[in-house]
């Protein structure tokens, strides 16, 4: 995790459990304060390598071509010589298949994210074009979650306008939640929101911020949106129905127990992994939520956690590892937020990254 230095951050004990219920033993952890950092973004941009805030259409590319290298080679060999294992092996080939092909998936989408931020070329038309590509292969809606994700990033840690990770004050808790806080339900919480907590939140805005009325991210006359923002949500749903179309001619001529091994089963591990990797990066008794008196932008943006998920921080694109430095500053390339995130250590203090 990096966190402020220590003259901009304080140390806590507590006895704070699951659900904020006061457990026996002790523990403690560096907390942000709710006061002004002792620095300006100015100072951090300072700090980082001129080179890091360089976009390179080519750089970009390659890490494209090398993640759906990698996509085809497993369908291919999943497709080419699964059929031929003998039945004990392919049960235990096809899940290794699964796991491999959903973290590339993730890489994937990392890279489509980064389009949304204009950090893949100097070129909007290209970051959205080669966005709207892999999000919709993705089945996300590249615009519509690109207009929502700006929005968070723009209010990250407030409790009245971020879009996501905004915990509940205990009005809104709902009756039900205290019915799933013990180890059988807070397993099914878990199990929901990896397999289909994603589609939820583009769907019904499950867990997103409350608005006024229905918010959903395929309506393009969604709260979510402004009028100017309505045609590229139009956009983005032509996107999904050319995926889907896709997906279903597949299922025609290969069946959709094909379709699902392939494809499916894949496409729901990279929504797990997502959900637990901004989830976490949001999440942690360390991390404040600001009300209107107390929230500023740079205040919310360090109100972030960098995760040390191993091997995988590469196959993700180091979103997982750098998010202090994503939030910094969001139309960085992926491929330089390494460098960054050192580079601004000894200005914000740091902890080392906690295991994911």
């Amino acid at each position: 995790m990096i966190s402020a230095k220590s003259s901009y951050s304080r140390k806590l004990r507590t006895t704070m459990g699951v659900n904020g219920v006061h457990e026996g033993k002790e523990s403690s952890f560096n907390r942000m304060p709710n006061t002004e950092p002792p620095f300006t973004l100015g100072k951090i941009k300072k700090a980082i390598p001129p080179h890091c805030f360089q976009r390179s259409l080519l750089c970009s590319l390659s890490y494209v071509v090398y993640d759906l290298s990698f996509s085809f080679l497993f369908c291919y060999i999943a497709i080419t010589y699964f059929h031929l294992l003998p039945s004990p092996l392919a049960s235990i080939t096809w899940p290794i298949y699964w796991v491999l092909q959903g973290c590339i998936l993730t890489g994937v989408w990392v890279i489509a994210h980064e389009c949304g931020h204009h950090a893949f070329s100097d070129y909007q038309w290209v970051d959205d074009t080669v966005g709207l590509i892999l999000h919709s292969a993705l089945f996300i809606p590249y615009f519509s979650w690109k207009y929502s994700h700006r929005r968070h990033h723009s209010n990250t840690g407030s409790l009245e306008r971020d879009e996501v990770f905004v915990p509940k004050t205990k009005s809104r808790v709902a009756w039900y939640s205290k019915h799933l806080n013990n180890p059988p339900g807070r397993a099914l919480s878990l199990a929901v929101s990896l397999l289909i907590g994603w589609p939820l939140y583009l769907t019904f805005n499950v867990s997103g911020r409350p608005y006024d009325r229905f918010a959903c991210h395929y309506d393009p006359y969604s709260p979510i949106y402004s009028d100017r923002e309505r045609l590229q949500v139009y956009i983005s749903d032509l996107g999904i129905l050319a995926a889907t179309f896709v997906l279903y001619s597949i299922a025609v001529s290969r069946g959709l127990a094909f379709l699902i091994c392939i494809y499916g089963v894949p496409l729901l591990i990279a929504n797990g992994f997502l959900v637990t990797i901004t989830y976490l990066q949001h999440t942690h008794p360390a991390l404040p939520h600001y009300d209107s008196s107390e929230w500023g932008w740079l205040r919310g943006a360090l109100a972030t956690m960098d995760r040390d998920y191993g091997i995988l921080n590469k196959v993700f694109h180091n979103i997982t590892d750098t998010h202090v430095a994503h939030h910094l500053f969001s139309n960085m390339p992926h491929y330089h937020a390494m460098v960054a995130t050192k580079a601004i250590k000894p200005i914000l203090g740091v902890v080392e990254p906690i295991m994911g």
